[in-house]
């Protein structure tokens, strides 16, 4: 080798030294792991709402973490709860329900974070009605009495906000001629064929169907009644077991929240879109099967740091244990696991 030559290598060693070593090493300690990552399947409900899961999936937070996350969809939140007791799925992320909180006042589950909440401006849960109901004068919450409204089923999220819109406008329950349809189409398809009055059902799915004038919008739940409507949970035994998997799940899960969160509330904690909801948006979309615009039509309202309101959980059980959908000595403090969870702070 020549002077020159020796020289000219010496020059491209510390450049190598200096700029590229420190990049090539920074890219291998955030490139996701392979054989040493251990599978997790998580089990929710196709909305927008399952934002913070899929961008733990897509930015790479779960990997960071040391996990391969595997996403589920199920038609309904009650048979999530289910799988994460039979350990189908390790978490479940998706609304709370009376089987929610029978099965972990069995032992069977622990909630470890909050997720998604009812609040004024966002658009989480629908109220819709038939085009017939519309022309026979249903206008109004207050006149649900005497008409046949289609929930999921019976102790599901939509139940109990059927209820807590029938306290505000101080109607009966019994006046009331509730379907359990099971499914989120089934309900649909029960409102635009007018076999259900009026449905109680998740806003994305729904919106098209209002669009295209198949049925009519009611109101959106958050701008009547606020409450915590679904968390993340999973089984006692992983809880109590397996608690680095469980802490490791909800750091990636929260990164997750406050990106989602960033991207479409405010300082103020308002629906403002950031400089990042374009992006996430279209994130969310992708793993809907839809375009970002029909994608803005679900986004329901996110904790930026998952905290879980205590306070209205113990309302919940107290509500469902007045059904008869609970039996025995439920609380909160029994199934709300602290070792995880972040509270709200008391309102």
């Amino acid at each position: 080798m020549t002077r020159t030559s020796y020289h000219r290598a010496e020059i491209v060693f510390a450049w190598i030294r200096r700029a590229a070593l420190p990049a090539i090493i920074a890219a291998f300690a955030f490139m996701p792991p392979t054989a040493s990552a251990e599978n997790i399947k998580i089990g929710t409900i196709k909305l927008a709402v399952a934002g913070p899961l899929f961008i733990a999936q897509d930015k790479g937070y779960f990997a960071a973490e040391g996990l391969t996350a595997e996403v589920g969809f199920l038609d309904a939140a009650e048979p999530i709860a289910v799988a994460v007791t039979s350990g189908d799925y390790d978490f479940g992320a998706t609304g709370f329900t009376g089987g929610l909180y029978a099965l972990a006042g069995q032992g069977g589950l622990r909630i470890v974070a909050g997720n998604t909440r009812e609040v004024p401006g966002f658009k989480l849960f629908a109220v819709a009605e038939s085009n017939r109901a519309y022309e026979t004068g249903l206008r109004s919450y207050a006149g649900l009495a005497g008409h046949s409204v289609g929930i999921a089923q019976i102790g599901s999220a939509p139940h109990y906000i059927l209820a807590l819109l029938a306290d505000k406008y101080h109607l009966d329950m019994a006046g009331i001629r509730i379907l359990a349809l099971q499914s989120i189409p089934n309900m649909i398809s029960a409102v635009v064929g007018g076999q259900a009055d009026a449905i109680v059902v998740a806003g994305l799915p729904v919106s098209p169907v209002i669009e295209r004038g198949d049925a009519k919008l009611l109101g959106w739940v958050g701008d009547e009644v606020s409450y915590q409507v679904g968390g993340v949970f999973t089984s006692r035994k992983t809880t109590d077991d397996r608690r680095g998997l469980v802490e490791r799940f909800l750091r990636a899960y929260r990164h997750g929240a406050r990106d989602y969160h960033d991207a479409f509330t405010g300082p103020d904690e308002k629906r403002t879109d950031g400089a990042s909801a374009p992006a996430t948006l279209a994130l969310i979309a992708q793993h809907l099967g839809q375009t970002p615009e029909q994608a803005r039509n679900g986004i329901g309202f996110i904790d930026g740091d998952a905290r879980l309101d205590v306070k209205d959980i113990a309302r919940q059980i107290e509500w469902y244990k007045a059904q008869g959908m609970i039996k025995g000595a439920v609380s909160a403090d029994e199934i709300i696991d602290r070792r995880y969870v972040v509270a709200l702070p008391a309102r």
